[in-house]
């Protein structure tokens, strides 16, 4: 992939769908117009024309948009067209041309998020689903994957993993993605992994939690096991964790000697009081770390906030989960737009909400100037 170094030089990567008499408009000018209108609020295809409008001369500023700002039929025709491989290469090339840091633990999140509204019930078209891969500490979404059905999330995140530079990073799944293919995968690339183990692995989840249950009852020195315990408040709700590392006993061994790299086994136990009423939760995970109980409960945190870093802000700021948008590629694109807006925000390190975020970047031209002069 040649390497690209702004926002606009990485939308030259998409292949332009169009018939070429048919062109009125630039494939570039319209991306970017369309990325900066999400990032500054809209929802919709109409949204970006308005937007387009609104701030036409400036945006000549950027982009050249020769015959004006297109139509919101345009717009949405040409975002139906585009192959979603195509605008995603556009995204990961972008990614990697951003300057941030990687002090402390290198987690990378692997989750799964619906889009609610996206199916079409006139032309059979499923629900949409996509798989992203969100660095905890920087608070980017690295890349995603789009997939029509839920179960298949679990080919989708190889094809994820492999877009990824894993060396040195800790990847995270929930149950979903704990296959043994994807644990060879992290390990071969130079990873390491904290998978999560339900039912989907009967027999080893099984087996977890007997062992924890005697090391309860005998004592953890007496098993090599390391403990640590947070506790939080905030909003009405109280949580206490405890955190339990160990490595592999001999009596696990027969279940994980066919996951590759596979270290260590760990426990989380949770009690969780709000408005009165308490709930408990016990977790089990397999890991490829060394024994280190901080460690291991970082990674595991890391990757419960993806649901409140990523996720509710896609539904709560961005309107993900009430979008219509249905037809074509639209939602796999769409989508894709909202990324765009939420990785350029989280560029801005301040401790404000994305929500607030985004709204001065509506409001202030001189924060978006600021927010666009490390990518355009």
């Amino acid at each position: 992939m040649a390497a690209k170094t702004n926002l606009v030089e990485c939308m030259s990567l998409v292949e332009d769908p169009r018939i070429e008499r048919t062109k009125a408009h630039d494939l570039k000018d319209i991306l970017v117009l369309s990325v900066l209108a999400v990032l500054c609020g809209a929802d919709g295809w109409e949204d970006i024309e308005l937007f387009g409008k609104i701030r036409l001369s400036w945006l000549r500023k950027f982009i050249k948009l020769k015959n004006g700002v297109p139509s919101h039929d345009t717009i949405s025709r040409v975002f139906r067209m585009i192959k979603p491989d195509a605008f995603q290469e556009a995204f990961l090339a972008w990614v990697e041309s951003l300057d941030f840091g990687s002090d402390g633990l290198n987690v990378i999140a692997i989750d799964g998020k619906s889009l609610r509204r996206s199916h079409d019930k006139k032309s059979f078209k499923n629900m949409l689903h996509s798989v992203a891969a969100w660095s905890v500490a920087n608070r980017l979404v690295l890349g995603c994957e789009s997939v029509d059905e839920k179960s298949n999330e679990i080919t989708a995140i190889p094809e994820l993993l492999k877009k990824l530079e894993l060396r040195g990073a800790i990847i995270t799944t929930d149950a979903m993605g704990s296959q043994k293919e994807i644990a060879k995968q992290i390990s071969d690339d130079g990873g390491d992994y904290v998978l999560a183990i339900k039912d989907n692995h009967p027999k080893l989840a099984k087996a977890m939690g007997e062992y924890f249950d005697n090391v309860h009852e005998q004592g953890l020195a007496e098993h090599k096991v390391r403990h640590h315990e947070t506790y939080d408040k905030a909003h009405g709700r109280t949580e206490k964790r405890y955190y339990y590392h160990a490595p592999i006993p001999d009596c696990l061994r027969e279940f994980t000697e066919s996951w590759d790299g596979a270290k260590s086994i760990g426990q989380v136990h949770s009690i969780t009081l709000r408005n009165g009423k308490e709930t408990i939760e016990t977790r089990y995970y397999l890991s490829s770390l060394e024994v280190g109980v901080k460690r291991f409960a970082s990674a595991v945190r890391s990757h419960w906030g993806i649901e409140n870093s990523l996720h509710w802000v896609l539904d709560m700021t961005f309107n993900e989960d009430q979008s219509r948008i249905r037809k074509g590629h639209g939602p796999d694109n769409f989508a894709l737009l909202r990324r765009f807006a939420i990785n350029i925000l989280s560029l801005d390190t301040s401790k404000e909400s994305t929500r607030k975020k985004r709204k001065r970047a509506a409001w202030d031209e001189n924060y978006l100037l600021n927010r666009l002069a490390a990518i355009i």
